[in-house]
C-alpha cells in the first residue's frame, strides 16, 4: 500500500505540474490529483520540493525506458535526428515537454530541483552518448569528435527546441530540419570510399593540430 501510494503522488506531481505548471504545484494540488490526503506527502517525501525531486527522476526513467529499445537499433546519425523528431512530438503529446519547461523553471531557484532535473536529463544523454560512440566509431569523424559533449549538444538541443516550440513552431520545425541536413552530410562523408575517406581524416587531423 506505501509503495502504491507513493506511485500516486509520484503521479499526481506529473500530472499537476503538466496542467497546473510549478508555481500552482502544492502539497494540497498533488495529493487532490493523487487522490489521497497532503498529509501523505510530507509522511513520503518530506517536502514537496524532494516529491518533485523523486518525480522527476520517476517520469524520465519511465519515458527512456519506453525508447531505449528504438534508440538501441540506431544505426546512423540520421536514423538519431529523425528519431529525436518523432520522440519530440510523441513526448509533446504525452506532456512530458510540458513538465520538464516546468521542472526547468523551478531549477532556476531551487538547487534541489535543479540537481534532481539534471540527473533526470543525464538520463537522456547516457543513451544518446551510447548511440554516438556506436555510429561515429566507423566513421571518418571517429576519433575527431567528442562523443561524450556531442551527447550533451544534442540533448540540450533537443531540449532548447521543445521549450523555443512554444514561442515559435515554424522556427523550431526549421531546427530540427538544420539538424537532420547535418545527419544527411555525415551520412554521405559515411558513403565516400576508402581513398577519400582517408583524405578526409587526413585534413581532419590538421586542422585539430
Amino acid at each position: 500500500m506505501s509503495a502504491e501510494t507513493r506511485e500516486k503522488l509520484l503521479e499526481g506531481a506529473l500530472r499537476t505540474l503538466t496542467e497546473q505548471g510549478i508555481a500552482k504545484t502544492s502539497a494540497r494540488s498533488v495529493a487532490a490529483a493523487a487522490g489521497v490526503n497532503q498529509a501523505l506527502v510530507f509522511y513520503h517525501f518530506g517536502s514537496v520540493d524532494e516529491l518533485l525531486s523523486e518525480a522527476c527522476r520517476y517520469g524520465t526513467e519511465q519515458r527512456v525506458a519506453r525508447y531505449r529499445d528504438a534508440l538501441a537499433a540506431v544505426s546512423t546519425l540520421g536514423e538519431l535526428l529523425e528519431f529525436g523528431r518523432r520522440m519530440h512530438e510523441e513526448e509533446r503529446a504525452a506532456g512530458s515537454v510540458a513538465v520538464l519547461g516546468q521542472l526547468l523553471a523551478g531549477a532556476q531557484t531551487q538547487p534541489r530541483l535543479a540537481a534532481a532535473t539534471a540527473a533526470g536529463l543525464s538520463l537522456w544523454v547516457e543513451e544518446v552518448e551510447k548511440v554516438l560512440v556506436r555510429v561515429l566509431g566507423a566513421s571518418p569523424l571517429g576519433g575527431f569528435v567528442d562523443a561524450v559533449g556531442l551527447a550533451r549538444a544534442v540533448a540540450a538541443s533537443f531540449v532548447g527546441i521543445e521549450l523555443y516550440e512554444g514561442v515559435d513552431a515554424e522556427g523550431a520545425g526549421r531546427a530540427l530540419d538544420a539538424l537532420e541536413d547535418l545527419g544527411a552530410l555525415v551520412a554521405a562523408l559515411d558513403d565516400l570510399g576508402p581513398v577519400a575517406q582517408r583524405a578526409v581524416r587526413h585534413r581532419l587531423r590538421r586542422a585539430a593540430r
